[in-house]
């Protein structure tokens, strides 16, 4: 096998396959970690958040130091080379390449040392940025440089990369931040790399040893080229690009290796620990939001923000807020907005003086007002007020990435560039030239106080002429750069976006002085060989241009509707894509491996296994839909084990900005694997689950005793794969339905019309007082209520991959609701998995049903009508219920949050007289309906509960109210906390109903 720079190996099948085979065994006899060399786990390390795409040999997963050393040494005697990797979402595609990629945020992640007097942490390269500042935070000290993907960022990916963010006006780069490293050499030694006096240095060069070997040469080849080294680099001080022999030539008496191989994208060494400077923590932060009617006008007004000494200035565009407007996730920030700005300018002023802060704050609107910038500011001093602000802003990227159509993206290949603030305006006004005279069309965010803004023009890389007026484009932008005294990378790398470029842009001496270095530290270039020097073409390994034609596939679901605009086309035989085209609008910004806030991704949180994220079964998913038969490679098992911890909750659909819905795909890629294995047993006891209960019902209490024989409970363990430790439902003998034809008129007066009430396939057996509150509630606030009870929406099916039984379903409740009642009139429920299966899936099941279609429309939380009914006077809630002065805490389901948001729940709650509302950020309950009950997931399931559902719920006092709209969460929060929750609406009837 032949690795040439960047690109992919070159070899014959079998010789591959043998090399691949040596390795693979030498690597798992001689490592802790996992090593896997499968073609899906390949596939999923073949991107990160890059343009590019190259599959490597085989992925390991070290667990310590030693693990590390034992993979570079085992690579370099089989001739591979080493791609060190964090989270993967490197923008210039630094931790792509077709050796032996490192995964080091899998097990490397533990912070070792937190020393608050020194200000300093010891950290393993996968610990992620949020986490050390979370465990920073209660000594009031957090690590300088902020990343707008913090929540996934490694630091030893910062550190290869030499990270900034919105804060480097003030704390600099990831280089400023980093006192020592731990590293393994190329040669397999470990090392640590520190600042050393020079007498130290001249020390340790008499080793013969590789570490001698860079005490004694590195300084040689700084003194050799001292005049390059002082002319060639690029003026402005924010710089993320070739080797910084600046950095050595810029001290005399120290030599200091660690800081040197920042920002080396792992080209130089590979880091195993991390000494890194903390700073304090603001406790104060007020932001200014100026409102401009042109983005050229935001810029002209950086300088008045600089005045100011602001902590940041951030700029964001109509674009991006444009798109903001579109996602449950971050549509609050469009009500905080005046008018219909062109572009937005936040202004940050962080310390811990409040006053101060805000006579900054006052002096920055004084300036703009004197000189005519912008039309509006808003001024944001509390949290709350913050919180959807800085939400929108951190996810700039994402939600640029969301207007992608198809394979034309918005890319990441000039986004980078960055000038003195002073010229920022001339310079942007050129950079928009460029763009117009090639008929591009770009977002426009980034860091105004440093002069950086991430530019990604959109181009669709399948097309051969957009490829060639990518490269003419970067051409330009990169003498245009130069002229202004700016860098080509300034906080995103050179990976291969831009390394092609860096023998111009430092001039020959310079650049065979960098390749120098990449010969003494590594000269057998096994360490991510072609980045930053000696690297192909930047228009080589492109994702998009790489991709086989889709095979010809008939879906089931409608990927129209989940590709949302995507350019995907219907559900067809001839070969469109559909189906892979949803999955491919990933574009791998990790947002699916955060952890501690949201709720997606929560079988990532619970494995921390990239295969376990949503990306990685996109990626998966791409694989067997670009095979020749792709209904044949959605059988493969692999492609089911990478799916199967799927809890199928949705919050993808909301919280990924480009919308993956991997629970739909996820449904139909099952249905293809039952094609081609038939249906399991489990499968169709679970997709007949209102059949099932219906029945429990009807023999209540003989059916509820399975649940309390241990014998039993194992039988149903070897037999269908039932939990033995999971409490099953009660089911309840008077059910709904029985006491809506049983029970008395309610005698209300009809002022609102009819509403129906769908009687879910849960709560109507299992805890039929939900819906006897939410009916007798609804009669109350005037409506006539019906009740459908006869037909199941199918939920249960899709979630087993039974589409054409969940097709079947819905067509029936569709046409009998739409038959059965009033045109117009609303359909409500109390079960949201149930409740939105109408709105959402039906419509991807059958798009072109008109009754389907007029049901979806008609949707309604119960929650929204007794909000309204309450602030119409119809429902009056009594001031001294039991429940005054009491705080009700609250966890939403999943698919609400996905598909409509929780404000309504949180209204209705809000408007019991004398409560406290304190709305949980804990994620997924981690039951998700069958999936807590299978014997395989159960252990997961607890896990996903025990991340943050549980102790937010045990941290509460005896006397708080817990509430739950979903009845999985209300199961899971029992079985893992021992606390009852209520539904809304039965609070709602204990403060309405008297006595």
């Amino acid at each position: 096998m032949t690795v040439t720079g960047a690109g992919r190996p070159t070899h014959d099948s079998a010789r591959s396959q043998e090399l691949a085979r040596g390795l693979q065994r030498d690597l798992a006899k001689d490592l802790d970690g996992e090593v896997q060399f499968d073609d899906y786990t390949r596939q999923l390390f073949a991107r990160d958040a890059s343009m590019y795409a190259i599959t490597p040999l085989g992925v390991v997963f070290p667990r310590h130091a030693d693990d590390v050393a034992a993979a570079v040494a085992a690579a370099a005697a089989h001739g591979v080379s080493v791609v060190p990797r964090g989270a993967g979402t490197s923008l210039a595609g630094q931790t792509v390449g077709p050796g032996l990629v490192l995964d080091l945020s899998r097990h490397m992640n533990r912070i070792v040392e937190l020393d608050a007097g020194s200000g300093t942490a010891l950290v393993e390269p996968g610990v992620v940025q949020d986490q050390l500042n979370r465990a920073a935070s209660p000594w009031g000290l957090m690590f300088g440089p902020d990343t707008s993907t913090s929540n996934r960022a490694t630091i030893g990916g910062m550190i290869g990369n030499n990270s900034a963010g919105s804060g480097s006006v003030r704390h600099g780069m990831t280089i400023d931040h980093v006192r020592e490293l731990d590293v393994v050499l190329s040669d397999a030694s470990r090392i640590r790399l520190d600042r050393v006096d020079e007498a130290e240095r001249a020390r340790r060069a008499t080793r013969p040893t590789l570490e001698g070997a860079l005490h004694r040469e590195l300084p040689e080849i700084v003194r050799a080229n001292a005049s390059a080294i002082a002319e060639g680099f690029p003026a402005h001080w924010r710089r993320a690009c070739g080797y910084r022999l600046d950095r050595l030539a810029r001290e005399d008496s120290f030599f200091d290796l660690a800081k040197f191989v920042v920002g080396s994208e792992g080209t130089l060494a590979v880091a195993t620990g991390a000494l890194v400077d903390l700073v304090p923590r603001p406790s104060r932060t007020v932001i200014a939001v100026g409102h401009f009617t042109s983005v050229a006008g935001a810029i002209d007004a950086t300088q008045d923000a600089l005045a100011c000494d602001p902590a940041a200035v951030e700029l964001m565009d109509r674009t991006i807020l444009d798109l903001s407007r579109r996602k449950i996730e971050y549509a609050a920030l469009g009500d905080l907005l005046n008018g219909e700005p062109e572009a937005l300018l936040f202004v940050s002023f962080s310390g811990d003086d409040e006053d101060e802060l805000l006579a900054r704050l006052k002096r920055l609107t004084t300036l703009w007002s004197r000189h005519g910038h912008g039309y509006h500011t808003l001024r944001a001093v509390t949290p709350a007020q913050q919180s959807s602000l800085l939400k929108v802003r951190k996810a700039g990227l994402g939600l640029l990435m969301a207007a992608s159509e198809g394979t034309r993206r918005p890319l990441a290949f000039v986004e980078d560039t960055a000038v003195d603030p002073v010229h920022l305006g001339d310079y942007t006004r050129r950079f928009k030239e460029v763009l117009d005279r090639h008929g591009m069309t770009a977002g426009f965010y980034g860091h105004c106080s440093v002069g950086c803004l991430h530019i990604r023009p959109f181009l669709d890389l399948a097309d051969p002429a957009d490829v060639v007026k990518m490269r003419g484009v970067a051409v330009e932008i990169k003498d245009l750069v130069a002229e202004y005294g700016g860098v080509n990378s300034s906080e995103h790398g050179d990976g291969l976006a831009r390394s092609e470029f860096n023998r111009e842009i430092f001039g020959d001496r310079l650049y065979e002085a960098m390749r120098q270095v990449k010969k003494l530290f590594d000269p057998g270039d096994v360490l991510n060989p072609g980045k930053i020097v000696d690297a192909q073409p930047m228009t080589e390994n492109l994702r998009d241009a790489a991709l086989p034609p889709a095979g010809p596939l008939r879906t089931r679901l409608s990927f129209e509707v989940v590709g949302k605009g995507a350019g995907s086309g219907p559900a067809s035989a001839d070969g469109t894509g559909a189906m892979r085209a949803a999955a491919d609008r990933c574009m791998n910004i990790g947002l699916c491996r955060k952890a501690g806030s949201g709720t997606m991704c929560p079988s990532y949180m619970a494995t921390r296994k990239e295969e376990d994220s949503t990306r990685g079964r996109a990626a998966a998913l791409v694989k067997a839909l670009s095979e020749p038969d792709p209904r044949a490679a959605l059988g493969d098992e692999r492609l089911h084990e990478v799916l199967d911890l799927c809890l199928m909750c949705k919050a993808c659909k909301s919280e990924c900005p480009l919308g993956v819905d991997m629970a739909t795909l996820k449904s139909e890629a099952l249905s293809h694997h039952h094609d081609r294995h038939g249906v399991p047993l489990r499968s169709r006891l679970f997709g007949s689950i209102r059949l099932l209960n219906r029945l429990g019902s009807a023999t209540a209490p003989l059916s509820n005793l399975p649940g309390r024989s241990a014998l039993l409970r194992r039988l149903m363990d070897r037999t269908v794969g039932i939990a033995p430790a999971r409490p099953l439902p009660v089911f309840v003998r008077h059910n709904l339905s029985r006491w809506f034809r049983r029970r008395r008129p309610a005698g209300h007066a009809v002022t609102q019309g009819t509403v129906t009430y769908l009687a879910d396939s849960f709560t109507t057996f299992t805890e039929p007082d939900i819906g006897r509150a939410a009916i007798r509630l609804l009669e109350r606030a005037g409506w006539d209520v019906r009740l459908e009870s006869g037909v199941c929406c199918g939920r249960s099916s899709l979630s087993k991959g039974l589409v054409d039984d969940a097709k079947d379903k819905a067509r029936h409740l569709a046409d009998t609701l739409s038959t059965s009642t009033e045109a117009g009139s609303p359909v409500v429920g109390c079960e949201p998995s149930c409740l939105m299966t109408l709105r959402d899936e039906h419509l991807s099941l059958l798009p072109d049903d008109p009754a389907v279609k007029d049901i979806a429309g008609r949707v309604r939380q119960v929650e929204e009508l007794l909000v309204e009914a309450i602030d119409d006077g119809r429902l009056r809630p009594r001031e001294a219920s039991w429940l005054a002065g009491r705080t009700l805490v609250y966890h939403g389901h999943c698919h609400q949050k996905a598909e409509v948001g929780t404000g309504a729940t949180v209204a209705l709650l809000s408007r019991i007289p004398g409560v406290s509302v304190v709305e949980l950020d804990a994620g997924c309950c981690g039951m998700a309906g069958s999936f807590g009950f299978e014997s395989e997931h159960y252990d997961v399931s607890m896990t996903v509960g025990g991340d943050r559902l549980f102790p937010a719920i045990e941290a509460e006092p005896p006397e708080t109210v817990v509430v739950a709209t979903g009845v999985s969460c209300r199961q899971q929060i029992f079985h893992g906390t021992a606390r009852d929750a209520w539904h809304p609406v039965q609070l709602l009837w204990e403060a309405v109903a008297s006595g």
